[in-house]
């Protein structure tokens, strides 16, 4: 097909199944669960083909803005666009105005919806399944990926498969879709091989989705296209209203127009996928050891079979344990039979109810000028890891009731304090006295990285006062 593909990555979602390292202000498609890089920087690379795929458009939450375009950064792609949502309201409102977006760019735009927090581990079978979807949109069709069934899995829903597409070698219409069925349903499903695993990664038009949504959900249509028109840029954001955008109807894209369609197609492919909906599947997918055993991080185990066994904190000793979970964070520790995982939603829930932060929030914090992660924190003293992108910059500021001492890891730090400028170098440390303005900035064309140690009766809760924008 000659026109490029537009990949539009979801990463929306709180991922509390994945608890204690996915948290809302964190959630999993941030992190490296299932390899070296976090889930929204795979995706973004499975696409990274030139010629073939445009660069990519992608829909978050608001508060997880920075985070995406760090990892993008990391990935050295500049996407299209960053849509930002003001309130969740489910796909079927971020795709539309997705879809507004980029009619507004290209009126031949076709859209692949990736969600950020899949794992596909053929990516050459993902590549061919969305180029051969990519030639039934270009047709009209409304395309969604079927994943071919390992075992007679309940928690998925299925597509069943109608007949080939005539022109189009791989495609076929769609007869129907199932939800969530029981265990007996799902093995006929298996056994007849012609029902396919619901992926939720789809293929189509944007004008082809659009009018799909104005037929069967106006309303969407509606109050996404005033979201966008009351929208505002917002540094490399693009921020929808909130107000209009809290009217559209909360809608999945397979309730809104996937079921009521009779233009959808599934291209039914094996990929090596999996959604990563707990611990269960990531020890399912993951690389085990000759006794079963998924180990990943700083763990040292004796007589286990069958666990997986995490650390991305503390050492974990394990002795004797069979089909358990155990997962360590810097903050938290989850231990559970493998076979109740899904419990702990129950757990993240007693959090919010008792006012946890580690329902919440993680350690690690993004910012426009790069990142910051707590270390340690007290009455009276809190440490931070900061790093600045190079180039970055922490704009003049002053924080009112706490000290702050900084020592330079790596990287050139260049200071100023009081109106007097500073060059430090890994190792050399300024401290900065309560009540002083001072900014902070790479002094090189490297990344910085220092040590800061807030000390005070108000130490890590200081609210700073900002001297100049940014």
């Amino acid at each position: 097909m000659s026109h490029q593909i537009t990949p539009v990555i979801l990463s929306g979602g709180a991922g509390t199944r994945l608890w204690p390292m996915s948290r809302r202000d964190y959630p999993k498609q941030f992190l490296p669960l299932a390899g070296d890089n976090a889930m929204l920087e795979d995706t973004a690379r499975r696409v990274a083909v030139p010629n073939r795929f445009a660069p990519v458009l992608v829909v978050c939450n608001e508060e997880h803005r920075f985070m995406v375009a760090e990892q993008l950064r990391r990935q050295e792609q500049t996407p299209q666009g960053i849509l930002l949502e003001p309130v969740g309201r489910n796909t079927a409102p971020a795709l539309t105005a997705a879809a507004q977006w980029l009619l507004e760019r290209d009126p031949d735009a076709i859209m692949l919806v990736l969600p950020s927090d899949h794992v596909v581990q053929d990516v050459k079978a993902f590549r061919a399944a969305a180029l051969t979807a990519g030639e039934a949109a270009q047709a009209g069709r409304l395309v969604t990926f079927g994943i071919e069934p390992r075992a007679p899995e309940t928690g998925f829903g299925y597509i069943a498969a109608g007949d080939a597409l005539a022109g189009i070698e791989g495609a076929r219409a769609v007869e129907g879709f199932v939800e969530k069925p029981d265990l007996k349903t799902a093995e006929r499903f298996v056994a007849g091989g012609n029902h396919f695993w619901n992926s939720g990664m789809f293929v189509f038009r944007a004008d082809a989705l659009l009018a799909e949504i104005e037929a069967f959900e106006p309303a969407i249509a509606t109050a996404t296209r005033a979201a966008l028109d009351a929208g505002s840029e917002d540094l490399d954001f693009f921020r929808l209203d909130r107000a209009a955008f809290a009217e559209a109807p909360a809608e999945s894209i397979d309730y809104a127009v996937m079921e009521k369609t009779d233009r959808a197609a599934v291209v039914p492919v094996d990929m090596g996928w999996s959604d990563v909906g707990s611990w269960r599947a990531l020890w399912e997918i993951g690389s085990k050891d000759n006794a079963g055993n998924v180990v990943v991080g700083d763990v040292m185990q004796v007589g286990a079979r069958d666990c997986y066994l995490r650390s991305d904190g503390t050492l974990v000793a394990a002795i004797g344990l069979e089909d358990f979970v155990v997962v360590a964070s810097t903050d938290a520790v989850l231990v559970a039979p493998k076979d109740e995982v899904q419990q702990v939603r129950d757990i993240v829930d007693q959090l919010d109810k008792a006012g946890r932060s580690e329902a919440v929030t993680f350690p690690e914090v993004y910012r426009p000028w790069g990142w910051y992660k707590t270390l340690n924190a007290g009455p009276g003293f809190h440490v931070k890891r900061i790093t600045l992108h190079a180039g970055g910059r922490v704009n003049l500021r002053r924080h009112r009731h706490a000290a702050q001492h900084w020592t330079v890891v790596s990287g050139t730090a260049h200071v100023t304090l009081e109106g007097e400028e500073h060059r430090l170098e890994p190792g050399e440390s300024i401290s900065i006295p309560a009540g002083a303005a001072h900014d902070l900035a790479t002094a090189d064309n490297r990344e910085l990285s220092l040590i800061e140690v807030q000390a005070g009766p108000n130490a890590g809760r200081d609210a700073f006062e900002r001297l100049e924008d940014g």
